[in-house]
């Protein structure tokens, strides 16, 4: 059985040495580096061949690659890399990585057509001037065949022990049995439809309450799976670090119940919050876990090859004990383990390191999306950003050396915008291009001076170069989903200030490529309904099947009431304010316990809280508040006792509305005083408008959805498990209405008061 490697893979395994150095990282857009390519290849003379698929074999390593070009006239092998900067201050080891690739590719021509020499260049294209470097060197046939397989000898020992570890690890999975005696209700047909969705090569969207176990329902078929479909990896994807953590839990259940020794699982985290030393810089000069990186690397991968689970904690205790960034040593492992557990945006983001690696290597994956309803929202976020005119006023009168003249044209590029603009907020369908050249040309020359002198860039400076890449990134893929707008306020002396957005209405279009990447893409969540509006919005291809799995629970589990009396529409807030403190009074004195009480902001929240207090001064309260961080959500949550009495104030949609479990007498109800429709603002608006005239249901999609989507969820917080029993109120008149109680899980028996 022959081992197949990528090229790039294999030289990126053999030919990096020396430092990890983030200084001289190209920055030009992926968009960017295809149009230089093209650009490259549009100026090579008539016959030139672009984009060789070559292949050659050592010791059963299959090596596979793309070479970039290739000019039979000069007899010139191309390697074409895209820059912007001065190439001078390009680090010795990446240009090392580029002369390796040149050179495979380079003998894999020589082999296919049996050329005795040739010539191997690297074509080095700057995108803002659209200067050309060629650097080429004359090399014979054998001396490229000797440093081929001298990249291979490097590789091989690697390739057959994960040959070996792959074969044992399927020999397992042919093996693995469920990890208790039998599925729970509901939890087999998940199950089931997941391993026949990968087994047909189909996308799934799975809608499944609390208490079927989805989480282990769908890791376990795709892990059996595994072998017959020769998947290679398993992305679970998570919104929340709860998430990661139950996924990571379902993996050792599986282990503990059929021992999987080979089977290799790693967690990826942000990296902000993998960083050892955050006031560093990642580069060798700065940090001691980036200086000598790629010279350690091969021990300490060969040491993290040897633990099965790769979490947080173990990943950071053989980065540290080989004196190695945890994060990148996480990016690294990422190549050679069979499951990872991360959140969206290392697969579905625009720089997502998972989907490179699937498209790079031509993985065969499968893709879990645990609370999958989150990844519409997560999902405009990755491909939106914003600017602030007032971070610019700041950063000009900082005068930062060499960036003064190209900040004013910035700044009256950005007067210009509004120059006209009367109301406070206005969004356009086009892009202002004016604008964007003139930051682009920032950003150049941040880049330049980053290259240069990188210990000298001002923070300041640095974080208005992050945010301008990513609005000119995302510029790039503005289309009619998405919105540019200009939101106008008051700054110091009366100054009219801007901030300026590209705003992402409809990930479809950036999302659906990642759903075809797939073997199988499985979406589950307790709350996908409407089924259409998912499909629509996050780009599900048309063949995508459809699970609704039945709730374990009972309807006298249950109590729904809704008090249809009661108003909380805003023009109205004022006068709910008495019933409902009456309903949660009543109810509570009816049965003591612990419960949660939604509203749709802190000051409608502390509004009924505070009046709840001078009321009923004998019922415990707590309340959540703006801005709690991970310690002060805990305190919260900890409140809620078995068997404890009292009320929680919460913001729905907020941290405490899904994703929370507390079950048994931990929680006995909950009260909803809200519909949980987003506010009518002029941005919601704009996005009702497009919805209307994509998908002819602008309202249902930009405020119903969502808003009832967020009443189920925070529901769900009551009735975690078969035995539990509980109340739900929800105070709203509009919950009285067809068209929002059919949205409404099936086992719910709802009495209107």
């Amino acid at each position: 059985m022959s081992y197949r490697v990528a090229v790039r893979a294999l030289c990126e395994f053999s030919a990096k040495v020396g430092d990890l150095d983030l200084r001289f990282t190209p920055s030009p857009t992926a968009q960017e580096g295809i149009e230089g390519h093209r650009r490259v290849v549009a100026r090579r003379a008539a016959g030139y061949e672009a984009e060789i698929a070559l292949e050659g074999e050592y010791q059963g390593l299959l090596v596979r690659g793309r070479a970039d070009g290739y000019d039979p006239a000069a007899n010139r092998l191309e390697e074409i890399k895209t820059y912007r900067g001065d190439l001078a201050r390009q680090p010795v080891n990446h240009r090392q990585l580029h002369w390796a690739q040149a050179k495979v590719y380079a003998w894999l021509l020589c082999q296919a057509r049996q050329l005795p020499a040739i010539e191997v260049a690297l074509v080095y294209l700057e995108v803002d001037s659209d200067s050309q470097t060629l650097i080429s060197e004359s090399c014979r046939a054998d001396e490229l065949q000797r440093f081929f397989d001298t990249q291979c000898q490097r590789f091989l020992g690697w390739a057959q022990a994960q040959q070996q570890r792959l074969a044992e690890r399927d020999q397992g999975l042919l093996g693995l049995g469920f990890p208790y005696p039998q599925f729970r209700q509901g939890q087999r047909q998940l199950a089931e439809t997941v391993y026949k969705a990968v087994s047909t090569g189909r996308c799934l969207m799975a809608q499944a309450s609390t208490g079927i176990g989805k989480t282990l329902g769908t890791v376990f078929p795709l892990l059996k799976a595994m072998v017959p479909q020769k998947l290679e990896k398993v992305f679970f994807l998570t919104a929340k670090t709860p998430g990661r953590a139950l996924a990571l839990d379902a993996l050792r259940q599986i282990s503990a119940g059929s021992p999987q020794p080979a089977l290799r699982t790693l967690e990826l985290i942000a990296r902000d919050k993998a960083c050892e030393y955050p006031d560093k810089a990642c580069h060798g000069e700065s940090c001691p876990l980036a200086q000598g990186f790629y010279d350690r690397l091969p021990a300490a991968r060969a040491a993290a090859a040897l633990r099965p689970m790769l979490d947080r904690a173990g990943l950071r205790e053989v980065a540290l004990a080989h004196q190695m960034c945890p994060y990148y040593l996480g990016q690294e492992m990422a190549r050679w383990v069979d499951v990872l557990v991360a959140d969206y945006n290392y697969y579905f983001d625009a720089h997502a390191l998972l989907f490179s690696l699937t498209q790079l290597n031509q993985w065969r994956v499968a893709v879990l999306v645990d609370e999958a309803h989150n990844l519409v929202e997560r999902g405009r976020s990755m491909y939106s950003a914003s600017l602030d005119q007032g971070q610019l006023l700041a950063l000009r009168q900082s005068k930062p050396q060499g960036l003064g003249s190209a900040l004013d044209r910035l700044n009256r590029q950005w007067n210009a915008l509004y120059k006209e603009q009367r109301a406070p907020y206005q969004a356009s369908d086009q892009l202002p291009e004016t604008f964007l050249r003139a930051l682009q040309h920032c950003i150049g020359l941040i880049q330049e001076r980053m290259n240069e002198k990188p210990a000298e860039v001002d923070a300041q400076v640095l974080q208005f170069f992050y945010q301008a890449l990513q609005f000119s990134r995302v510029a790039e893929l503005f289309g009619e989903d998405f919105l540019f707008d200009v939101s106008l306020r008051e700054g110091s002396r009366k100054r009219r200030l801007a901030s300026l957005c590209l705003r992402n209405v409809t990930p479809a279009r950036l999302l659906a490529p990642r759903m075809q990447a797939a073997r199988s893409v499985a979406l589950f969540s307790a709350t996908l309904s409407p089924r259409p509006f998912y499909a629509d919005l996050l780009g599900m291809p048309a063949d995508s099947a459809w699970l609704d799995v039945a709730a374990p629970f009972r309807a006298e589990q249950l109590e729904v009431r809704i008090a249809s009396q009661v108003s909380t529409r805003y023009r109205e807030r004022q006068a709910s304010l008495a019933p409902i403190t009456e309903l949660i009074a009543e109810q509570y004195q009816r049965q003591p316990g612990n419960y949660l009480a939604f509203f749709s902001s802190f000051e409608y929240l502390q509004q009924v809280a505070q009046r709840v207090a001078e009321r009923y001064p004998g019922i415990p309260l707590w309340a959540q508040a703006p801005g709690m961080d991970e310690g002060a959500r805990q305190g919260f949550l900890d409140r809620f006792v078995a068997h404890g009495q009292g009320v929680g104030f919460a913001v729905l949609g907020g941290a405490f509305g899904e994703g929370v479990d507390l079950p048994g007498t931990r929680l006995i109800g909950a009260f909803v005083a809200t519909l949980g429709l987003p506010q009518v603002n002029p941005v919601n608006e704009q996005f009702r408008q497009r919805l209307q005239r994509q998908f002819g249901a602008g309202f249902d999609y930009a405020y119903l959805y969502p808003g009832v989507r967020k009443v189920i969820q925070a529901a769900g917080r009551v009735i975690r498990g078969d035995q539990d029993r509980g109340v739900l109120v929800l105070i709203d008149e509009r919950f009285a209405e067809p068209r929002v109680q059919q949205m409404f899980p099936a086992w719910w028996q709802v009495a209107v008061k």
